[in-house]
Parts: structure tokens; sequence; C-alpha cells
């Protein structure tokens, strides 16, 4: 399984001290900190949408001080929402760890894993919601961009992509087209067994199939957003 990414600054030895005197089983990571504070968070999330304040509050509910929550998320929400997408990533990896992608078509391995996120997300479907208007705001595309990359690289690295060249980009700028469209329906998808939903990715599948094979005709690398600065 793959390890979570911090977007921010690294935060230094100084909250590792923090931890080392406010917790005794040191045996703990910063991830799975991250993990149950964020968990204890999502009811309040839910509800209210992202907010600093219900991290915090949400820290002593997880077991630890208020001041963990600043020690392990150093730039703040930023680090917060985009851990959730950390999180749902792992949860999408762990549903697909009994399927074998070499079983599959290449477009099916896609599909199945954009439907295993969704799956994992149900519960905080709300949350999801936030999470998409907290990175469109203008100040926060880029860094949203990024997360949006993260989960895209992840599927195809799981679907046994292998490209170096500009494929490698190529792949993975659609597909974050493919998930943030698919997100928008998906969302808002009542429909039974989320069928809307599943018919979208196939079509959105499908048109970007198309796309990709156009793009690599013509030699056109997408940009990196990961690798991109403010």
């Amino acid at each position: 399984m793959q390890n979570s990414q911090n977007f921010s600054r690294g935060p230094g030895c100084w909250y590792t001290a923090f931890i080392s005197q406010n917790r005794d089983d040191m045996t703990e990571t910063i991830e799975t900190i991250r993990d149950r504070i964020l968990d204890a968070a999502l009811p309040q999330i839910q509800l209210k949408g992202w907010s600093w304040e219900e991290v915090v509050q949400a820290s002593p509910r997880a077991g630890y001080q208020d001041a963990m929550a600043a020690a392990v998320f150093p730039s703040g929400l930023n680090d917060v929402v985009a851990h959730f997408s950390d999180r749902a990533d792992r949860l999408m990896l762990a549903e697909l760890s009994s399927i074998e992608p070499d079983n599959l078509r290449v477009r099916d391995r896609v599909r199945t894993a954009i439907l295993a996120r969704f799956k994992v997300l149900e519960p905080d479907k709300g949350v999801v919601r936030s999470s998409l208007a907290y990175w469109a705001m203008p100040t926060r595309v880029l860094m949203g961009q990024r997360v949006l990359w993260r989960t895209a690289d992840r599927i195809w690295d799981w679907a046994g992509d292998t490209a170096k060249d500009y494929n490698r980009q190529t792949k993975r700028g659609l597909l974050c087209s493919i998930l943030l469209g698919s997100s928008l329906v998906w969302i808002d998808d009542e429909s039974e067994d989320g069928a809307v939903t599943e018919q979208f990715v196939d079509r959105r599948i499908e048109n970007v199939m198309e796309i990709g094979k156009a793009i690599g005709t013509m030699g056109i690398s997408v940009p990196n957003l990961r690798k991109q600065k403010n």
C-alpha cells in the first residue's frame, strides 16, 4: 500500500517531540494519528462542511490534546482535506486488493477503480461535496489539482501502467478529467445501485480512450500537475 504524501511544508522535528510527550504508544505513525483525528471530525464535517475548528475539537475525541491537530496537519485545513483524499485512495486500494487487474481490460481496470473509490466514499458523500467546493476556491485550485493527480496516479499504478514517456502524463491527465466529472455526477446520484454514475463513467472512459488515441498519434503531452509550483 502506498504511503501518504504530504503536499505541505515539512513539519520538522518539533511535532515529533510534541507527539512523544503526548502519546505513550510511540508505535503510532503520523498517518495513523491523522486518520484518527479525521475520523473523529468527519461526522461534524458531514453536517457543517470543512472547518479547522472542528478538526481541533476532534483531536480530544480521538484521544489527543487539542494541539495535536496543528502538529500533524501543519498547513491547517489544506492538509486535512488533502488527507481525506489520501485516506479515500488507501481505502480504494484496499477494496481493490482482492482483484487481479491483469484479468481485466485496461478500461475495465480504470472503471473498477473509480467505482471502488465511490463505494468507499459513500458514507462520506457530504464530505466529498464539501471537498469539491473547498478545492474550487481560486487560491486552492492548484493544490486540488495535485490531490486529484495523486489519485489518478495511484489508479494507473494499480492498473499496471508502467509508461515513462509522455503517455504517463497523458493517461493521468485524462483520468483526472474522468474523476472530476464523475464525482460531480456521483454526489447527486440517487439512482438504484448508482446506475447513473456507472453509465456516466462508462461513457467518459469511452470518450477519453478515443481522445487518448488521438493525442498519442499527435504526440501531445499533458503537463504533470504534481510537479507544478504555485
